[in-house]
């Protein structure tokens, strides 16, 4: 009935695994070139802990700051048919003069991608990613597809009465960063939202285990059950603060 040019898979709130082989097979049934936008899961297919959407996409996009822990920035890779014009569309169509520094950035991160380390660090983003998401549960939180298959979980607040605007707020205020997310059929607007977005990379970064994720856990649903109490919200940023002092970040060490 369609015949799309392009077909695109890629989210930036999907926590479970992508069926590329699949998405592939109905590009090719309706003739439409396949891109992929694997910006949140670069560096756990680049640990071979997530399937790889190479083998099946024309051009597959990504960002360089996620789950690759890079500098702010981007990569393109395509087919090689598709390479000139992609070069073209994004230079001088769309990008000016290149930033070295940016690009050198980019090469330390591809470099310890390379590293065995790196791989013992997606495979502490995903286990503390689904410690996050089940003690979550355990506090009575629905976490949106029952689980999660990668770095980040979506949360539901439909059945605690908070909408994702004022739970983002009341946890910024405890020192805990999470961001406002539209859930599937979400009724309110997404400048508003009925969820939260949760993700592991940052902490596990900074060094958070099995341990700190479940009082991460506790710390949300305490100050998302105390939403106006403002003695709960100081007491988490006090605990918070300690804490991350003894999981300074990378750049603090030293």
């Amino acid at each position: 009935e369609h015949k799309p040019k392009l077909i695109i898979a890629g989210a930036s709130a999907y926590p479970r695994i992508i069926d590329f082989e699949r998405f592939r097979y109905i590009a090719d049934k309706v003739g439409a070139k396949f891109l992929v936008d694997m910006a949140h899961t670069a560096g756990i297919i680049a640990a071979r802990l997530h399937p790889d959407p190479i083998p099946h996409a024309d051009v597959v996009t990504a960002t360089t700051q996620k789950t690759l822990r890079g500098p702010r920035g981007g990569f393109i890779l395509c087919k090689q048919e598709l390479a000139s014009v992609i070069d073209d569309a994004v230079y001088p169509g769309t990008q000016g003069g290149p930033l070295m520094h940016a690009i050198a950035a980019k090469a330390v991160c591809f470099f310890e991608a390379m590293q065995p380390d790196f791989i013992t660090y997606q495979q502490s983003i995903l286990t503390n990613a689904k410690i996050l998401a089940s003690e979550l549960q355990r506090y009575g939180f629905r976490i949106v597809s029952g689980g999660t298959d990668n770095h980040l979980a979506l949360v539901d607040l439909t059945s605690k009465g908070i909408t994702g605007r004022d739970a983002e707020s009341a946890l910024e205020s405890a020192h805990i960063l999470v961001n406002r997310n539209a859930i599937p059929f979400d009724p309110k607007p997404p400048r508003i939202a009925s969820g939260i977005r949760v993700g592991s990379p940052a902490v596990t970064t900074r060094g958070f285990g099995p341990e700190e994720m479940k009082r991460t856990a506790f710390w949300i649903s305490d100050v998302l059950s105390h939403l106006d109490d403002e003695h709960t919200i100081t007491k988490t940023r006090q605990e918070v603060v300690e804490m991350c002092q003894h999981f300074p970040t990378p750049a603090m060490q030293g």
